[in-house]
């Protein structure tokens, strides 16, 4: 048997770091003295002691700690090595989307107008944009039940993909809390970027909330909100936004997916990604749960015939990026834009459903 001291020198962990997994049931002591209190491992245990050691240098928190240590200590090594690696694509999923937020932060600070500085409008005048927007659903020519939503406003757009049993509340229950967020983000051109960005992530914490307590089921969110001249965007799953300026699409949101993950790592061409089974396993969803998941966040500047499209995947994973490009580009409105996006859709089979906003940036008085 080891003393507290000894198996800590061993195992390269504190004895405080000791205690602390003690506690939680995590490596708890071969022996505690029941006069003195001390506590005594045995030599067996310095192996899970050092990969609990290696886990948290990665940053696992504790719970899946254990699940790995569970796994490896069954047998199951390989389980062990996908529990990580798993871990591993979301926090690299994770790093992607905050670069993203911090490049776009950049920009948005190498403009003509800093984060804290407003527009060039007084307080008091209006938006001097607005968004001319349409919206499409069709349940696909597979599946019998549509769970997905969305939602076109002047200033709020948004799409859903519900999943589970009950993915159909799920998505209209997230979009129905997302209805404050133009009033909490101000709705004049004095908005602030970080006022904008805080109000979508509460908003995006307002969703998770309202999709708790349906067992099992969750949703993706993709977010637009155009504030004065700033257009920021929040985002969790595999839905995605495009923009479409002076002829040219651009995609606003990484996918939160294990394949996503993979193809950011260099660890899968991005022309395989489309055909791999487990191309819609997402890595971030809102399920309700405690912890919100963090949604990616971005500002940029919104220009007059700018053009948005927020899907779900039974469009984007359908149509190459070409054909989403030449049907937003073909001049029509956005009622006769997004109509065709879907045909085309179900031209391919059908096999999701679709939610589609097209949406144009367009002068307030207009």
């Amino acid at each position: 048997m080891l003393t507290i001291g000894d198996f800590a020198r061993v195992s390269r962990l504190t004895a405080k770091a000791l205690r602390r997994y003690d506690e939680l049931g995590l490596l708890p002591p071969a022996r505690v003295d029941p006069f003195t209190g001390y506590r005594y491992y045995a030599e067996e245990q310095v192996e899970r002691a050092r990969l609990v050691g290696w886990l948290r240098r990665i940053g696992m928190p504790l719970a899946e700690v254990g699940r790995v240590c569970a796994l490896y200590e069954a047998d199951d090594a390989a389980g062990a090595a996908r529990a990580i690696r798993a871990y591993w694509v979301g926090v690299e999923s994770e790093t992607a989307a905050r670069r993203d937020l911090a490049s776009s932060l950049v920009d948005r600070l190498k403009g003509p107008t800093d984060m804290t500085t407003p527009p060039p409008v007084s307080p008091s005048s209006p938006s001097p944009f607005v968004l001319r927007a349409a919206v499409r659903l069709d349940t696909g020519l597979v599946r019998a039940v549509q769970q997905d939503a969305a939602h076109a406003g002047p200033q709020l757009l948004a799409v859903a993909d519900g999943y589970g049993p009950e993915g159909e509340r799920a998505a209209t229950s997230a979009l129905t809390a997302l209805e404050a967020v133009p009033r909490s983000a101000g709705s004049s051109g004095a908005a602030r970027a970080g006022d904008v960005l805080n109000a979508l992530e509460d908003g995006v914490r307002g969703a998770n909330d309202a999709v708790a307590g349906l067992s099992g089921s969750g949703t993706t969110l993709t977010v637009a909100l155009l504030a004065g001249n700033r257009l920021a965007l929040a985002h969790v799953g595999d839905s995605r936004a495009y923009l479409l300026r002076d002829g040219v699409l651009v995609r606003l949101t990484r996918d939160h997916t294990v394949v996503q993950a993979l193809v950011d790592a260099g660890e899968l061409d991005p022309a395989e990604a489309a055909d791999r089974p487990d191309r819609a396993l997402l890595l971030k969803a809102l399920d309700g749960g405690d912890v919100p998941p963090e949604p990616e966040l971005a500002v940029r500047e919104a220009r007059p015939g700018d053009r948005l499209l927020l899907c779900t995947d039974g469009l984007s994973a359908l149509l190459p990026a070409e054909d989403v490009e030449r049907g937003l580009a073909r001049g029509d409105g956005p009622d006769a834009t997004a109509e065709a996006l879907v045909a085309l859709a179900r031209d391919l089979g059908g096999p999701d459903n679709v939610a589609c906003v097209v949406a144009d940036v367009v002068p307030a008085a207009s």
